[in-house]
């Protein structure tokens, strides 16, 4: 029997979907690595919150193994790319009602880059690295 696909992505797009169906706004959870095209700016402690409704992007497309989309920070234009394995999870701003995802072991095995260390995107590569469950912070 061939390899199955994961159903992340598919849950990925039905929560999406469902926010956007309940007027609310779909947030995703990401843990930034050396895969990731996130503004570094805007990361702290190694993630990044993203509002991803259709209001906030611009040729949004989840398919199953990336979210690729371009949005506005600070006004200017930033294209995003976010592989499935960072995606840690989607939630509604207005409930926080969502669906979280375990850490995945190629994840974990990511080296982070000398620049993202330098630039003190990371504070402390070892323990963002040791971290296997996503920590979730009340974004308003």
């Amino acid at each position: 029997m061939s390899e199955l696909i994961p159903t992340k992505p598919y849950m990925l797009r039905a929560l999406h979907e469902w926010c956007v169906d309940n007027n609310l706004t779909p947030h995703l959870i990401i843990a930034v690595n050396a895969q990731t095209r996130v503004p570094m700016a805007y990361v702290k402690d190694g993630e990044i919150v993203l509002n991803v409704n259709y209001g906030a992007t611009k040729d949004l497309h989840i398919d199953n193994d990336s979210v690729v989309f371009s949005a506005r920070f600070g006004g200017v234009s930033q294209n995003i790319y976010v592989p499935m394995s960072a995606i840690r999870g989607i939630f509604a701003r207005e409930n926080g009602q969502g669906m979280f995802f375990e850490a995945e072991s190629e994840q974990e095995d990511v080296e982070l880059s000398k620049a993202d260390v330098d630039a003190k995107v990371v504070e402390n590569k070892e323990e963002l690295i040791k971290s296997k469950k996503p920590i979730l912070k009340i974004v308003k």
